[in-house]
């Protein structure tokens, strides 16, 4: 067993946009695993957009990361030593094991992989939290039709393209919305969605609104919101009567702490609410940690699929620990492309 491990702690709490100076690599010893507890040698953890509401001292619907605590995430990683019935040195294991080389855990608190059935990493993205959070959002809010038109921002991030990959086996016609060109074309080259518009070419919600009006000529049945910001302002005057709009995040306003400024405005503006109430939508927030009854049978559904290839994968893997309060911030700014992933050996 070895003596130390490395994890990374919140230092200090970002006012604004996190910079590296908010996190600090620390040494520790490394515990031993107690009664039903496995030691875990991490080898890849996940980031996502959620960590960052975890960063500031904000009521919400999970306790903030403490200062001078090891950040939280979700990896994947080797059983070392087990002190669990059910689990042996070397089972490949998924765990909320933090920013860290290693952790110790509950052994009821981890799901074993089988590694000959793909890579590991897909239990981060495609096939973990992110990937169940697009099948969820679409199939118990969403409700998909045939022939109905989607648009989803983030559209080449793992829940998105999730979404977008859905909606067209479902006949829905898909709009993507991403951060640049080289994305848009990931979204209609890779992903298969019928449109993808780059927000960053369009200053504001009204240009965006009739590049989307273009795109979506018999208007939108489904917005699957995870940004917030001038996307969900360009989108509302849009939507059809009965639409239904599944939120799941707000990743523009995540940087102002909370809500932010930008989002109580933009939440509190007649043009934003009127369309709820007279084109009768269907609106539901959701969080994807109260819903994980349902995760067996997301596996069941997409787990072929993405074996078969027919739901494609992205990923953006960032080499050691170290670079993974660099890789954190890219993805707050929208420069991962695909899934964000840190390998940490």
């Amino acid at each position: 067993m070895p003596d130390h491990m490395r994890h990374i702690t919140l230092k200090s709490r970002p006012d604004g946009a996190p910079t590296p100076a908010n996190f600090e690599m620390q040494t520790s010893d490394v515990p031993p695993p107690g009664e039903g507890e496995v030691l875990v040698r991490v080898h890849y953890m996940s980031l996502d957009p959620y960590m960052r509401g975890r960063m500031d001292d904000a009521k919400s619907y999970a306790a903030p990361v403490p200062l001078g605590g090891t950040m939280e995430g979700g990896g994947v990683g080797e059983v070392l030593t087990s002190n669990a019935d059910g689990f042996t040195t070397g089972d490949m294991v998924f765990g909320m094991f933090g920013w860290a080389t290693h952790a110790v855990a509950a052994a009821n608190t981890l799901r074993k992989l089988d590694p000959t059935r793909g890579p590991t990493t897909a239990a981060l993205g495609v096939l973990g939290m992110p990937g169940f959070t697009g099948w969820h959002g679409l199939n118990a809010y969403g409700r998909p039709k045939s022939g109905e038109t989607l648009v989803v921002a983030a559209a080449t991030g793992p829940v998105g393209s999730m979404v977008g990959q859905l909606a067209k086996s479902a006949g829905m016609r898909v709009v993507g919305i991403a951060g640049g060109a080289d994305k848009c074309a990931l979204a209609t080259d890779t992903f298969g969605f019928d449109a993808c518009l780059d927000h960053r070419a369009h200053a504001d919600a009204r240009s965006l609104r009739s590049a989307l009006k273009d795109a979506c000529p018999d208007g939108i049945d489904i917005y699957f919101e995870n940004v917030g910001g001038k996307v969900l302002e360009a989108v509302m005057p849009l939507m059809n009567p009965h639409g239904r709009i599944p939120i799941c995040g707000m990743i523009s306003w995540y940087n102002a702490g909370g809500l932010g400024a930008g989002a109580e405005a933009a939440m509190s503006a007649p043009a934003l609410w009127r369309p709820i109430l007279v084109k009768f939508l269907s609106v539901n927030g959701f969080i994807i940690s109260n819903h994980w009854d349902q995760f067996p049978a997301f596996l069941r559904e997409v787990g072929p699929k993405v074996q078969s290839g027919d739901i494609k994968v992205v990923e953006d893997i960032a080499e050691g620990l170290e670079a993974a309060p660099e890789a954190f911030i890219g993805l707050l700014e929208g420069r991962n492309r695909g899934k964000q992933i840190v390998k940490v050996i």
